[in-house]
């Protein structure tokens, strides 16, 4: 499911073909410019083997070497203009189409039981995340994961600024996944995401009983400039997009109780204070 005018992406093997053109492009691009893969990554801060592993399709390139690339090849904007769809290829295919309608997003709502979510993370507790995996990803997967994860955070810098609430179970702030450091380094980034004026940050409580809304497991809301509503839920690498419309009206009920149980977003960031100063 693409947004109109976005160009579609493929899946699985198939988007190994689509780095292989964007590395070629980069190629054909740089000898125009007549420099060599060493001048080019000295210009760009990348070593002479990345910048062959990004041209032979091995690597995907950073968001960061993309723009680099574009202005020192004189591309026009032309690499600029594939950043996102480059970006998803580091996706595992069951995530893509949710990341194509997240950039178009106007609103999006999450809630989450297991982790921290994946627009909030700092670099350290997602490359914990990944690290864990099982069964196990090698580094380079890992690395192209983590960059992944860290591009989807541009949604903070959008204007107009996406409306955004996350809450996550107290259970997920208490869990020391990369350890203490790492937590204590994502109970900081919460916090100032949480101050920013779209983004609300709020928590639920372990002492919720019968009432809790949240037992069918964590969802995602999305609202695109085009009016589209749906809803995402994710378990075990299986997702579905939902988009029927009694479905969806559905889960923003339920999303709607789940954040009357929660803490307020001004308790929420003291409770998050509050375990900061504990972690």
């Amino acid at each position: 499911m693409a947004s109109a005018g976005r160009p579609e992406l493929p899946d699985g093997e198939d988007s190994g073909a689509f780095i292989k053109s964007f590395g070629l492009q980069i190629k054909l691009l740089r000898e125009r410019a007549g420099l060599t893969q060493v001048e080019l990554g000295s210009r760009v801060g990348y070593g002479a083997d990345q910048i062959a592993a990004v041209e032979q399709g091995r690597r995907i390139p950073k968001p960061e070497l993309i723009d680099k690339a574009d202005e020192v090849l004189s591309a026009g904007g032309l690499l600029k203009a594939m950043k996102g769809e480059v970006a998803r290829a580091r996706y595992p295919a069951f995530f893509r189409d949710a990341a194509r309608l997240e950039l178009d997003a106007i609103e999006l709502h999450a809630y989450d039981t297991l982790l921290v979510n994946g627009r909030l993370q700092t670099e350290e507790y997602a490359r914990a995340v990944f690290t864990m995996w099982r069964p196990l990803l090698d580094e380079e997967t890992i690395e192209q994961r983590v960059a992944a994860r860290l591009a989807r955070q541009e949604i903070f810098s959008k204007w107009p600024a996406p409306l955004m609430s996350f809450i996550v179970e107290e259970s997920v702030l208490q869990r020391p996944i990369g350890g203490r450091q790492v937590l204590r380094g994502q109970l900081e980034q919460l916090l100032l995401i949480g101050q920013k004026r779209n983004v609300e940050i709020q928590v639920m409580p372990t002492d919720r009983g019968d009432d809790h809304a949240g037992l069918g497991g964590p969802l995602t809301l999305i609202e695109t400039a085009g009016q589209q509503r749906v809803a995402y839920v994710e378990v075990q690498e299986v997702s579905r997009l939902l988009v029927e419309r009694n479905m969806v009206r559905a889960m923003h009920a339920r999303y709607g109780i789940i954040r009357a149980q929660a803490l307020t977003p001004r308790e929420s960031l003291a409770f998050i204070e509050k375990l900061l100063g504990e972690a």
